[in-house]
């Protein structure tokens, strides 16, 4: 998965997908079965930032047909709190309003977070998911279920949250910035080698092998 916040990345893959995307666009390929793909970030005055996750398909879905979904900026809500919070739901469900990336096998929830100085934002973690945030701007304090006063966290820095029922964020003079992320734990073994993520050490050299065969990759 593929978030650009400023610039622009050039791309293209073996199903035939190809084009731009830019601040604010997002694309979430699942690379299933098999899907070769390049990734090349234009150079530009203003630079370029953004983030890559890579999220697990469950052993069941390991060997299901690969898609890409092409989600420009425009596409993704903005929801507007009291207080002046505002958070870009890229996927799951928050204040009623759904993210536009689905069918993701993780259930996954991915929010790009702004709370304004002296505010502060709460929001529900379903329990046994895993659960972090990324600060990239500013700083806040961060809080969990039991642990109300919070830790104050400033950017560049992972939060990695404990199972709870809700992550409350607390600015002071400061404005923060930041990804929520969460997601269905699949508790199953990996196994991984270079971009290739499996179960098994077997099923890695399998693939291996197909590619170096050429018949890793089927439309």
């Amino acid at each position: 998965m593929t978030y650009v916040l400023r610039g622009e990345v050039h791309h293209k893959d073996t199903l035939g997908n190809s084009g731009s995307i830019g601040a604010g666009d997002v694309q979430w390929m699942t690379a299933g079965r098999g899907i070769m793909h390049e990734e090349m970030p234009q150079v530009r005055p203003e630079g370029i930032a953004g983030f890559q996750l890579w999220v697990n398909l469950p052993a069941k879905l390991k060997m299901t047909k690969p898609r890409y979904q092409d989600i420009r900026s425009g596409e993704i809500p903005e929801i507007k709190r009291e207080g002046g919070a505002r958070i870009r739901a890229i996927t799951g469900t928050i204040d009623g309003v759904s993210g536009p990336v689905t069918g993701i096998a993780a259930n996954p929830i991915y929010l790009d977070v702004f709370v304004p100085a002296h505010a502060s934002f709460i929001q529900p973690i379903e329990r046994g998911h895993t659960a972090f945030a990324y600060v990239f701007e500013g700083k806040a304090k961060f809080a969990g279920d039991g642990k109300e006063d919070g830790t104050m966290v400033s950017y560049p820095r992972l939060v990695v949250l404990g199972d709870g029922d809700y992550e409350k964020v607390v600015t002071g003079g400061t404005p923060v910035r930041f990804l929520l992320v969460s997601g269905k734990s699949l508790q199953e073994p990996i196994a991984r080698y270079g971009p290739f993520v499996m179960n098994t050490q077997e099923e890695i050299e399998r693939t291996l092998q197909e590619l170096s065969q050429g018949t890793f990759v089927t439309r």
